[in-house]
């Protein structure tokens, strides 16, 4: 430890050149951990380096009136230069931004930005930066149960970050539930790889805030609108996010959601944004949304391809499903965009530390990823949505139904199979590189998790993809071959059979399969045999109140919870459930009692079957009788 009256007279020296440059970095060695941190210091008066009275403390204090500490018993030897310009570009290191918040304030909402600055050493690699800014916190589980939290970044005016094209905001990803750091960026490399539009960069920093080491820190754009982001014109073009906790469930008094009307999805506009978003141009994005949802639904390949462009679908999908993405379920974090007369495109990708065999029975605590590669979210036969998330949106899944998209999407899977492991992997290995030289050692000790390490799991890791690789390409070689589509041209609905059924509150979610539908009364609705309706299409769907579909929220392949007035919607404001698994005619139901006070509730469930080109439907009224024979009513 130096003698803290040669501190200061080192300091006193450097003032003279105070006048010389504008910014300078102070090399802080610290022995004991052998380790160098970069600390900016803004040249802009002869006072700039001050001790404390007792020398326990160095300050900075910048033009701004911002004071910057640093323990002085953590410094060894200083020594100072100026920051070189542009040189060798290695994007691959990890390199180091310290945030100082007006105040010395915490980062602790994710409702408002804090005033700050942001220094960048870019180790010689690119432009160092100096700038002033906002912070704040982002995300919703990775913010609400995590200690590690992520922030967002917005800059005074555009600027590029450690070679990135110029823009306002960027994204510090805390990627704490993943241990290896490299699952976002394995699939932006991926991405990259398959074409996919607009992927995300990945830099990676070591995070100060006021001089607190918070760890290794992803640094990306921010998925929006712009000439260096999703390139889409200011006048026309469109950005929607399909997102479970921005919809109008989560954030019904938001004004820049909807439910799609074709499949029941909770979408956000993501542009245009605020003010340009009127009521009006929402509910037209909603409109021209919906023709894509008509075709799809109908199985129309032709008119679907006009719309959507189709390989970009192919390959989001397929992507989702390689690296077993269960968020697509939800869905969550799932963009997709539209310029002008254009076609939708899926993309930007986002979001993918829920993939890879995540272990959600310890989701606020666990970082358990890779026991199985065997898991799908879509299943052996995607339009029959078989896997383990049989309520996966049909609007990624009906286009199985179709033989086009099917050829497609094997074809899709050839061209990318030999080589989707090892190029996007080949990238990430020189990050890892990077992160190997200290910066993964220091996460470790700042955040560590016992029982894992940063080597341990990224060896799963590769493990996992490899074995993965092998097993979905096998699965996609398999899926069947359906027959061609015969164009729905007509649309009946049949009849109507009324089910009465009782429940017992004191069960809760598990009655049992308390719902049974007469087969040859269905039948003769239909005008059907069961040889027929074998091989017709069959769907079971629940309706609104209003008639019109709603959404699936339950485990089952068809089903739905319903709410106080029996429209179908989210688990969270649901009442009582029906659940359709392999048998179509015997289905299980429970209701949320915590939540259910009422003694009886009716819903509708509806059979579509398809018979040549007509559309047949039955509605299936299903009449609950809520009993509490063993008492104790919870209000």
């Amino acid at each position: 430890m130096m003698k803290k009256h040669l501190l200061l007279s080192v300091l006193l020296a450097i003032t003279v050149q105070a006048r010389l440059a504008a910014q300078e970095w102070m090399n802080i060695y610290h022995e004991a951990q052998s380790t160098h941190w970069m600390m900016p210091i803004l040249v802009d008066s002869i006072d700039f380096g001050v001790l404390s009275a007792d020398g326990s403390l160095l300050a900075t204090r910048l033009n701004d009136g911002f004071v910057v500490p640093m323990a002085t018993e953590i410094i060894d030897s200083l020594g100072f230069y100026t920051a070189p310009e542009d040189s060798v570009k290695d994007k691959y290191q990890t390199f180091q931004m310290f945030v100082f918040t007006e105040g010395a304030r915490p980062i602790d909402t994710r409702d408002s930005y804090i005033p700050c600055y942001i220094s960048l050493n870019a180790r010689g690699s690119y432009s160092n930066r100096w700038v002033h800014a906002g912070i704040r916190g982002r995300g919703n589980s990775t913010w609400n149960w995590y200690d590690k939290k992520p922030y967002r970044i917005k800059l005074d005016k555009k600027e590029k970050m450690l070679g990135m094209d110029k823009a306002k905001s960027w994204v510090l990803l805390a990627n704490y539930r993943d241990i290896t750091d490299v699952m976002n960026t394995y699939v932006f490399e991926l991405g990259r790889m398959m074409g996919m539009p607009y992927t995300n960069h990945t830099r990676y920093v070591e995070l100060f805030v006021n001089n607190e080491y918070l760890g290794v820190y992803q640094l990306t754009e921010q998925v929006q609108q712009g000439s260096n982001r999703v390139n889409i014109s200011d006048d026309r073009g469109i950005l929607i996010s399909l997102d479970v906790d921005d919809g109008p469930a989560e954030a019904p008094d938001a004004t820049d959601n909807f439910w799609t009307k074709g499949y029941n999805m909770p979408a956000t506009v993501k542009y245009p944004e605020d003010d340009d978003l009127t009521d009006e141009r929402r509910d037209s994005i909603r409109e021209v949304f919906a023709e894509l949802e008509t075709a799809i639904k109908n199985k129309n390949y032709a008119k679907a391809s006009q719309l959507m462009d189709m390989e970009s679908f192919a390959r989001y999908v397929m992507l989702q499903e390689f690296i077993y993405n269960v968020e697509l379920s939800a869905p969550r974090s799932v963009f997709i965009h539209k310029d002008g007369d254009g076609p939708w495109v899926m993309g930007p990708l986002w979001d993918f530390d829920a993939g890879f065999d995540f272990d959600w029975s310890n989701m606020y605590t666990g970082h358990t990823f890779f026991a199985n590669y065997r898991e799908t979210v879509m299943g052996s036969n995607p339009v029959r949505r078989n896997g383990n998330y049989s309520y996966v949106p049909a609007f990624f899944t009906d286009l199985f139904g179709t033989p086009e998209f099917v050829q497609l999407y094997k074809q899709t899977w050839r061209q990318y199979a030999d080589s989707i492991v090892s190029r996007p992997w080949s990238e990430v290995e020189k990050y890892v590189n990077g992160l190997r030289r200290g910066a993964m050692r220091r996460e470790s000790r700042r955040w560590p998790v016992n029982g894992k390490s940063f080597e341990t799991e990224l060896a799963k890791m590769k493990t996992w993809l490899d074995n993965r690789a092998s097993y979905i390409g096998n699965l996609i070689e398999n899926i069947p071959e359906p027959q061609p589509v015969v164009p729905i041209d007509n649309e009946r609905l049949c009849g109507t059979i009324d089910v009465n059924t009782s429940m017992e509150w004191r069960l809760g979610y598990s009655q049992g399969s308390q719902v049974e539908i007469d087969r040859n009364q269905l039948f003769q609705l239909l005008e059907v045999d069961e040889s027929t309706f074998n091989k017709g299409f069959v769907k079971i769907v629940p309706l609104m109140t209003d008639g019109s579909e709603g959404a699936n929220r339950t485990n089952g392949v068809y089903g739905g919870w319903f709410d106080a007035n029996g429209n179908p919607g989210q688990y969270a404001q649901g009442h009582v459930y029906i659940e359709v698994f392999n048998d179509l005619f015997n289905w299980d139901c429970g209701l949320y009692k915590e939540q259910c006070s009422h003694s009886a509730h009716t819903v509708t469930m509806q059979y579509q079957c398809s018979v040549g080109s007509e559309l047949r439907k039955v509605n299936i009224r299903v009449n609950f009788t809520i009993s509490n024979s063993g008492g104790g009513w919870w209000w």
